[in-house]
């Protein structure tokens, strides 16, 4: 199935995670095959969530302020240099979280940042905008294969907000249609939820503190799904999860994302959860949760989601807090076997090229204050590449494929790009 016909435009990353299910890989991608020829451009933009891709040659960054409550702006770059082409006026927004962007298959750009939705032109003029009904950042939105968005308001703690005193708030589901971001349809959920929702098909999926949830859209209303209850949180000391990943008959998610507002530039050390940290995986036909440790210590710590090689059948997770990478292989039932393990500080998205088994990663070196773009073999781990992003803090959010074969990596201190040479 396309992306056009998912509600995307039909570029090689049109949206964060290449897609509703943030399966983090482009289809169409061919895998640059990266050795010591590599080189990396930087271009210092404080801070840069994501870039999208459109028509050939298109590139939008997705930038604001923060923290507090701030603004959104989108930035044309030029694909090579990095380079700002062209500009959009200042977006309102709200309390500070990533946001997101997507290419839509209507032609438009969609930004959801703060408790505001926006829809914007080629050009960047602003079509259409909508404040949302809490006074919460929504992190970002799912396009449904309608055409319209979905999107959520984040239950967790804020960085510079006392943890000990937040009030965690039940879900509420939006759907708006794409045209004036009107609100056409709404669901609550009894649980918070952190983590960015993801959908297959029109059924979204929504992790809330102790269990997975469900809702589908069908045009006209948003069915909660009351009988599915993928109760996941049960291992004492253990706390919520984040993004899911919908691969496999099964939605992949990290639990233990609790403390995220204690990022420092980087999460290595930062983490206060007790239970070890695991890779979590519901079966989406019996709601049936799953646990698999990823190295089995404490005072573990994510923000992100796994990745799923669901053509290999191999799950990579992480532990941002103790700097662990790990791959585990997928039986036909769902159960995981450790692969291979990595002494590593990756702590933001991954992303592969399915055809090379190229596992794009990073490695924060806190000692020279440099997060490394590290590009690892999927099926064993060996390293094919090592080299400096250029930024001086840990990327906590979200790389993209390119127009030739390149990477696009986003940090808070900026936007870099790694090619072959």
């Amino acid at each position: 199935m396309s992306n056009a016909s998912l509600g995307y435009w039909p570029s090689p990353w049109p949206g964060e995670d290449c897609g509703p299910s943030r399966l983090q890989c482009s289809p169409g991608a061919a895998g640059p095959r990266f050795d010591e020829h590599a080189t990396v451009t930087f271009r210092e933009a404080v801070p840069a969530s994501m870039v999208v891709l459109r028509e050939p040659g298109e590139v939008f960054a997705l930038r604001n302020t923060g923290p507090g409550d701030g603004i959104a702006w989108v930035e044309r770059i030029d694909p090579i240099t990095l380079e700002i082409l062209a500009r959009s006026v200042d977006l309102a927004g709200g309390p500070t979280w990533p946001g997101g962007i997507a290419a839509h298959a209507n032609g438009s750009l969609y930004v959801v940042f703060g408790n505001h939705a926006h829809c914007l032109d080629a050009e960047l003029n602003v079509i259409a905008s909508r404040a949302l009904p809490r006074h919460k950042p929504y992190n970002s939105f799912v396009i449904l294969p309608d055409g319209t968005l979905a999107t959520k308001d984040f239950g967790g703690v804020l960085p510079g907000a006392d943890s000990a005193t937040h009030v965690y708030e039940p879900t509420e589901l939006l759907i708006l249609e794409p045209d004036q971001l009107e609100i056409v349809g709404r669901a609550t959920f009894p649980e918070a939820s952190i983590a960015r929702i993801s959908a297959d098909d029109a059924t979204v999926y929504v992790v809330g503190l102790t269990r997975l949830m469900r809702a589908t859209w069908d045009g006209t209303a948003l069915d909660v799904d009351d009988s599915f209850d993928g109760l996941y949180c049960n291992v004492e000391g253990q706390t919520y999860g984040w993004d899911p990943v919908i691969a496999l008959g099964a939605a992949w998610f990290l639990d233990n994302g609790f403390g995220s507002e204690r990022y420092a530039g980087t999460f290595r050390g930062q983490g206060v959860n007790v239970a070890p940290l695991h890779l979590v995986r519901v079966d989406l036909a019996t709601g049936v949760a799953t646990l698999t440790e990823i190295c089995g210590l404490s005072n573990g710590i994510i923000a992100n989601p796994p990745l799923i090689d669901a053509e290999r059948k191999i799950a990579i997770g992480y532990d941002s807090g103790n700097g662990v990478l790990a791959a585990f292989d997928i039986a036909d039932d769902g159960s995981t076997a450790s692969r291979w393990r990595r002494e590593q500080n990756h702590a933001c998205h991954p992303l592969l090229f399915a055809d090379t088994g190229e596992l794009v990663t990073t490695d924060h070196d806190a000692s020279r204050m440099a997060d490394q773009i590290v590009v690892l073999d999927i099926e064993t781990g060996a390293e094919r590449l090592r080299i400096d992003s250029g930024s001086a803090v840990q990327s906590v959010v979200f790389p993209a494929v390119g127009w030739n074969n390149d990477v696009y990596y986003c940090s808070f201190h900026g936007i870099a790009r790694l090619a072959m040479s």
